[in-house]
């Protein structure tokens, strides 16, 4: 039998030993994961302690609005600080898809949303939807001697002029151009613009918050708000007289979604988030934590006094599109609805 010569031994070795270790480094258990949250900070850390109390996982989040967040991620594309985003509607990953800041991640979970929830690549999924509704403050709406709306077109009657606030098209935050957006869908754009310029007889104020209304009409200032629910849920679980109706002609959602940042120092972890955030398991959190948030994942919980997800006459548009036309749609919006009397 030939014998090896001591150098190729050691060669040989070394080149197991190396071969270990980079196996040893494949295996190694994911401990962390730094992430930018458009979530609310509160909510984002309900969702997040959980991830962490089920997985093992650290979680370290800043919270950044979804331009801050995006204008970030930009300036640190060539040396992440992160490893996902997690919240910001769909249109603010799609931007950041295209611009090369985040890579595909398909997996079980993910092939289990509808296609409405994920980009068809696999670069985001939607991990909660939140619909656009009326609340109406029961108590202010009797003294106004105003009617119960049920449809968009009821908001146009006299009777509501001053008793209604919505936020503006105008500020940076997506819920007041997801309605301008789903009524464009709905109605076409020319329809929906003389929709919008007869409303604005009956506006009290446009909040330059997507979550003003809600405030506003719990504290009775206004009759009737317009933007998502999940703040409307949480002041009728106060025991605020608040009621929430879906207009019938149906009604715009958002979808915050997680992305993987290109370069993630902590992939693995970042993989698990993802997946997580769309479990059964972690789409159950957002009841059990109370969010008001709805889940995306149909065998999910749903929190109290929620309408069943089923129920809802959702209005879908593209969100491509509606990236490429927001400049246009609202400068419109400025020209042609603030002006009307």
């Amino acid at each position: 039998m030939r014998t090896l010569k001591p150098m190729a031994a050691v060669i040989i070795f070394l080149a197991a030993a190396a071969g270990l270790f980079a196996t040893g480094q494949q295996e190694k258990i994911p401990t962390k994961v730094v992430l930018y949250t458009s979530v609310d900070k509160k909510d984002a850390k309900k969702i997040l302690d959980a991830f962490t109390a089920d997985t093992g996982i650290t979680a370290s989040f800043v919270y950044l609005s979804s331009g801050p967040a995006l204008t970030r991620i930009t300036a640190e594309k060539n040396n992440p600080q992160i490893d996902a985003w997690m919240g910001a509607p769909r249109e603010n990953h799609i931007i950041a898809r295209d611009k090369d800041l985040t890579i595909p991640y398909k997996s079980g979970p993910w092939k289990k949303l509808d296609a409405k929830f994920k980009d068809p690549d696999g670069y985001w999924r939607s991990f909660y939807m939140n619909p656009v509704a009326f609340c109406v403050n029961t108590a202010a709406l009797k003294k106004a001697g105003a009617p119960m709306p049920a449809s968009w077109d009821d908001l146009l009657n006299p009777v509501y002029k001053g008793l209604i606030q919505a936020p503006t098209p105008q500020s940076f935050g997506m819920t007041a151009y997801n309605i301008l957006a789903s009524l464009v869908t709905m109605r076409g754009e020319d329809k929906a613009f003389e929709y919008m310029a007869k409303l604005n007889k009956n506006i009290q104020t446009y909040t330059s918050s997507g979550t003003a209304p809600s405030k506003a009409v719990a504290a009775g200032r206004c009759a009737v708000g317009i933007q998502f629910t999940p703040a409307f849920f949480r002041f009728i679980d106060q025991g605020y007289p608040l009621k929430v109706i879906f207009p019938r002609e149906g009604v715009g959602f958002e979808a915050p979604a997680v992305s993987i940042i290109k370069g993630a120092k902590n992939l693995e972890a970042a993989k698990i988030l993802a997946d997580w955030l769309v479990s059964e398991k972690g789409q159950d959190v957002l009841s059990e934590k109370k969010t008001h948030f709805y889940p995306v994942n149909p065998e999910a919980k749903l929190g109290s006094g929620m309408p069943p997800f089923s129920s809802l006459k959702l209005i879908s548009y593209n969100p491509e599109w509606a990236g490429k036309n927001k400049n246009r749609l609202v400068t419109r919006w400025v020209n042609e609805v603030l002006p009307a009397k």
